[in-house]
């Protein structure tokens, strides 16, 4: 088994710095440089780092046993136990996985794993058998799982094409949302979204379904109603609100939000601004959130089916540790539009 003494010399760092650096020892600065080679050694030699961990790791070289754990992962500033669209399905899958006798071993989002300390703890002291990856948590986090032999890995909206997948068509999801609005009339139709696993708006699939539906219809995208609010809330209400206060710009009749979360600001900074909806300004929406039914008007959006996807996930994972499903697939499950007051006016 590699050591302490293996790292160092492959590093050109002294034993103590090596350690340092795989404790998270923080009493001493240590040059980010020198700490990324010290990982990328401990990743390239397979180092583990105490005596049970090697240990456990030569039985398991021998024969492979479960231990009945699954991790989570998830994306930066989504670990809340009662955020609307993600809370769902770590629900549904954590039940699935405790119904089938395993444990969750360990939740953490992609800010707190940039410690590669705690990282590595999770894989190799924790020992869990899978791992489900919600949201996109970063390209470095996603290759250093896949170095991990006989890790079971199953993401749900994330980044990396070589991880099993659980989710929905995005594209034709935002696509059928947006010929809704064409269906109603509307030739002038802004964005609210953010971007993708790139950081631009246009790697996300949620604008390029929009961007779809505009140009099948022969309709111009107007750039300044395509709101890049980087998923920040208050950035939806405060981009509308800038907006509708400029008298040189003409507004849209309707608005798709890539999400029910940024569209509730939105609608908010509309009616603020003595504007009604739908009749000015009609709203749709992905997700269909609890809250999406209980605004005013109640608010039309695309229905994705988080239960089943936290469900459908747990159940991929498990087959995949039985040996029962490919390493590689991509599940998607149905969405469904559901019509509400902020997309039709009605005439009395």
């Amino acid at each position: 088994m590699p050591t302490l003494k293996d790292i160092a010399d492959l590093v050109g760092v002294s034993i103590s710095t090596a350690s340092r650096v795989v404790r998270n020892d923080t009493s001493r600065h240590i040059n980010p440089e020198t700490k990324a080679k010290v990982w990328e050694a401990v990743r390239q030699l397979n180092y583990t780092p105490n005596e049970s961990a090697r240990h456990l790791v030569n039985k398991q070289k021998v024969e492979k046993k479960q231990t009945k754990q699954i991790g989570c992962i998830i994306q930066t500033a989504r670990l809340n136990d009662d955020h609307p669209y993600y809370s769902p399905i770590i629900t549904a899958f954590t039940k699935k996985i405790l119904e089938s006798g395993y444990s969750l071993g360990f939740m953490h989002t992609s800010d707190e794993l940039k410690d590669e300390a705690l990282l590595h703890r999770c894989l190799h002291d924790i020992q869990v058998d899978g791992i489900i990856i919600v949201g996109e948590v970063g390209p470095e986090i996603v290759d250093y799982l896949l170095k991990v032999d006989e890790l079971a890995l199953i993401g749900i909206c994330t980044n990396g094409t070589e991880i099993t997948m659980v989710d929905y068509d995005r594209i034709h999801a935002a696509k059928s949302a947006v010929d809704h609005l064409i269906s109603q009339g509307h030739q002038s139709i802004g964005f609210v979204g953010g971007p993708g696993h790139t950081s631009e708006l246009n790697s996300e699939e949620r604008f390029q379904g929009f961007k779809f539906a505009m140009y099948d219809a022969g309709i111009p995208l107007n750039k300044e109603w395509v709101i890049d609010t980087r998923w920040e809330i208050d950035r939806s209400y405060e981009s509308i609100m800038e907006r509708l206060k400029r008298a040189d710009l003409e507004r849209p009749t309707a608005i798709f939000s890539a999400s029910d979360q940024l569209a509730i600001p939105a609608m908010r900074a509309v009616i603020e601004n003595q504007l009604r909806i739908p009749e000015d300004i009609a709203f749709i929406s992905m997700d269909n959130i609890d809250f999406a039914q209980y605004t005013t008007p109640p608010l039309s959006s695309v229905h994705v089916p988080k239960v089943e996807i936290g469900t459908t996930a747990a159940s991929t994972l498990l087959d995949m540790l039985n040996g029962e499903q490919p390493q590689l697939s991509k599940v998607l499950l149905p969405h469904r539009l559901i019509v509400r007051q902020s997309s039709v006016f009605t005439r009395n």
